[in-house]
Formats: structure tokens, C-alpha cells, sequence
């Protein structure tokens, strides 16, 4: 049984909605790509329908001008908590009323998206005095937020052993009946570590739908145990966010790395450090997991929430950081927070090229390793049509013209930011683009 097979279809009315998405037709002119070329690329029914060079495409509908930008495949966000997200500031107690709830997730949601993520997939808590209540709350924001962007709940259950246990797997069940395409949870916060795995593959088992478990990842016996029962099973397993593996021995994390390649685990990072499941900081060895053959994948973690009041919700700082402090070349960090994270999530694969899913990110800059380091302005793409745009202009004191510095200027035919899928005038100059 293949992963894509048994991935879980959205609702009926989430599907009637992508279709009335995917029937846009839209033509992205004079997009630069990451090998040097400069095309054009035309998408419909939620596709990408061609790519040829600049000016050798005509539009049939809508049509934005690229000049200027990076044309990349989207990023997706493998590991988010938006039922926590953007509570760091709350004067009191945090709220877990369903309606609360969904506003901070459909919030969260549309910051990522505004980043570029057009999928998310979101632990969320269930059990305790809250119940499923965040979960049903998670799964409103996920049809709020139909044709926007893909959101999908990871069941995570506190307790799966022992008679405090029995709730938690009955409360799974419901979870996974109510919506959640995932399992999950953290089995270090179990008494028994090795019996919440167990538990939870048994109902992933059931229900064929993938698991997601959260762990640091600094016990090597338990990471043995781990690996040696998910090994071959099909939907795929992804932990994160392992940075208990860095303060590990060398030797004992390369062993490890080596018994969860074999088993087929892929380990999602988290480069800012941690989230709420997790007592200490850091993150995983990724240069050591990718040698060992592990997939990685990196994501956002906690999102100014009580366990970190910082946080952007963007992948493109991931990125950043896994260029700029894991070693990774710049091509390699994108690839953790998109084509490596579509994965971990059982998406299709994208790349700008025909037949492929038109899920794309447009950043302002000539060169991958320039777009990690100052991605400001992007335009994103779900389905086939724009759905969030973000420009931003830097503006200097005139004494600074004097300087006679290089200026960054828009493309002729810019598009209205009121309206991204339509060009308009050109802005009347004086300002640098970025």
C-alpha cells in the first residue's frame, strides 16, 4: 500500500471548492527559474500546463508578471501548532473555546500561507478537560480556509497505556472519524514509551492513514525499539523534532541516524529550536541524518506560543537558517521546507515543469541563496491561481542619492496589490523594490 493511495480526500464541499479553484487559467510571464532560464509558465485545472520560453506563451485567462522573480515550488509546513499559535501575548489564562481556537488556526494558517506554505499539517491536542474541542476547531479552519491553502490535523493523544490510556485510544478513534488525517503524539510524556508507539500504529494500522510522532530523540535504545517496529510501513512514519540526537555521542547518533534510514523514517528539523512538546532546545544533526540517508525535512515549530513568544511561521527562514548555521547549500535547505517536506507529508511532487502541480512560490531576487537571505516580496500560488501576495519597498533619505546605489526596480506592468492576478500600471518610481 502506497502512501499517496490511502492519503485522505478532503470533504465533498472541500473538493467542490478545489475544482472551482482548479478551473482558473493563469500565465506567469518572464519568471526566472533557479537554473538561469527565463520562461513563461501556464497553469490550469490545477496544473501546470506548459513551460516555454519568455514571450512564447499566450495568456487564456489571467496573466502576472514575474520579471524580477525567483519562480520556485511552494514550501509546505510538515510540523505547525496552530491550536497554540499566537498566545504568547494573552493577558490571562489561554483560551480553548472552539471558536478561539479556530481564529489562532486560521490565523496561523494564512501567516504561513502569506510565506509561501500552501500546506500545513498541525499537531493538535487532544484529550485532557479540552477533549476534541481544538481538533474540531482545526478542522473549521480547514474549510474556512478551502482553496487557500491545505490544512491537516495530526490527532495527538497525551496518554495511550494503562487505564488512563484506554480514553486516550477511544478519543484517537474519534479523531480520526471526525476529520484528523493523522496520528501522532509524543510517547516520551507516556509511562510506557514503547506501548504508546505500539497503540498507535495498531490504530494507524486500522485506519491507513500516516503517523507523526514528536520526540527529542535522545534515548538511543528507544530509537532503536522505534525503528525496528515502523520499519517498512506504508504510510510512511515521521518524527521530529530529534534535536535530541545532536547530544548524543557521535558514534551512537550515526547509529541511529543508520537504524532509521534503514527503517525508512524521515526526521522533520525544526532550525529556529523546539516547540511546546519539547523541554530543551536545539535542533537535529541534519548534515549527520542526510548522510546516514535520512530523509530531512525542516519546519516551523512553535509560532509565538507560551513555549517560544518568537516565531515567523516562515519556511524560507528554515532555510535560512539550515543554510546559514546546518552547512547545507542553499538548494538543500529549500529543499528541506519544500520538495523534502511535501514528502514527509504525502504530498505529490512539484517542479516547474508541465504536468506537475501548479503549488509555486514567486520571490523577488535573481538567485536561491539571495531569496533565503532577503525574501520580502513573494506572490503565492495554490491550485493554479494567486492567492496571497506580500510587496514590500524600502525607501532611503535623499542624502543616501548620493550614494549612487544599486536600486532594484519593479517590473513594468507590476500587478495591483488589491488585485494579484491582474497587471496595471507602473509604479511611478523613486522607491526600491525588494
Amino acid at each position: 500500500m502506497s502512501a499517496d493511495s490511502k492519503q485522505p480526500q478532503p470533504p465533498p464541499d472541500d473538493r467542490a471548492a478545489a475544482t472551482a479553484a482548479d478551473s482558473v487559467s493563469l500565465l506567469l510571464s518572464n519568471a526566472r527559474l533557479t537554473d538561469g532560464r527565463t520562461v513563461d509558465v501556464r497553469l490550469g485545472g490545477g496544473r501546470i500546463e506548459a513551460v516555454g520560453t519568455a514571450g512564447s506563451l499566450t495568456a487564456v485567462g489571467s496573466r502576472v508578471d514575474l520579471a524580477g522573480y525567483l519562480l520556485l515550488p511552494a514550501p509546505a509546513e510538515p510540523h505547525a501548532h496552530v491550536d497554540t499559535a499566537l498566545t504568547a501575548d494573552s493577558p490571562g489564562p489561554v483560551s480553548y473555546a472552539v471558536d478561539e481556537v479556530q481564529r489562532r488556526a486560521t490565523e496561523a494558517t494564512l501567516l504561513q500561507l502569506g510565506h509561501g506554505a500552501t500546506a500545513v499539517r498541525a499537531q493538535v491536542r487532544i484529550g485532557g478537560v479540552h477533549g476534541l474541542g481544538p481538533l474540531e476547531a482545526v478542522l473549521q479552519a480547514r474549510r474556512s480556509l478551502r482553496g487557500l491553502a491545505d490544512l491537516t490535523a495530526v490527532a495527538t493523544p497525551r496518554l495511550l497505556t494503562g487505564a488512563a490510556g484506554a480514553d486516550g485510544l477511544a478519543m484517537l478513534r474519534d479523531a480520526l472519524k471526525m476529520g484528523a488525517g493523522v496520528v501522532g503524539g509524543c510517547p516520551d510524556l507516556d509511562p510506557d514509551p514503547t506501548g504508546y508507539v505500539e497503540a498507535l500504529l495498531d490504530v494507524a494500522a486500522e485506519h491507513g492513514c500516516p503517523v507523526d510522532l514528536h520526540t527529542d530523540a535522545d534515548d538511543p535504545g528507544r530509537l532503536a525499539r522505534l525503528a525496528a517496529m515502523v520499519a517498512g510501513l506504508r504510510p510512511g512514519v515521521t518524527i521530529g523534532p530529534c534535536a535530541g540526537l545532536a547530544r548524543l555521542p557521535g558514534d551512537t547518533a550515526r547509529r541511529a541516524a543508520d537504524q532509521l534510514a534503514a527503517a525508512g523514517v524521515t526526521v522533520v528539523c525544526l532550525p529556529q529550536g523546539g516547540c511546546a512538546g519539547t523541554e530543551r532546545r536545539g535542533t537535529a544533526p541534519v548534515r549527520l541524518l542526510r548522510a546516514a540517508g535520512v530523509r530531512v525535512a525542516a519546519g516551523g515549530g512553535a509560532l509565538r506560543d507560551v513555549s517560544n513568544p518568537v516565531g515567523r511561521g516562515d519556511p524560507l527562514e528554515a532555510g535560512y537558517l539550515l543554510a546559514s548555521l546546518g552547512g547545507l547549500s542553499a538548494p538543500e535547505a529549500y529543499g528541506a521546507v519544500s520538495a523534502e517536506a511535501r514528502a514527509a507529508m504525502g504530498l505529490p511532487e512539484v517542479r516547474v515543469e508541465a504536468g506537475f502541480p501548479a503549488e509555486l512560490l514567486a520571490v523577488r531576487g535573481e538567485r536561491l541563496a539571495g531569496v533565503l537571505s532577503l525574501a520580502y516580496s513573494r506572490i503565492v500560488v495554490h491550485r493554479g491561481r494567486v492567492v496571497a501576495r506580500t510587496s514590500a519597498v524600502r525607501e532611503y533619505c535623499d542624502s543616501a542619492a548620493a550614494l549612487d546605489l544599486p536600486r532594484q526596480v519593479r517590473p513594468e506592468r507590476p500587478e495591483r496589490p488589491d488585485r494579484p492576478d491582474r497587471p496595471d500600471r507602473p509604479d511611478p518610481g523613486g522607491r526600491t523594490g525588494a
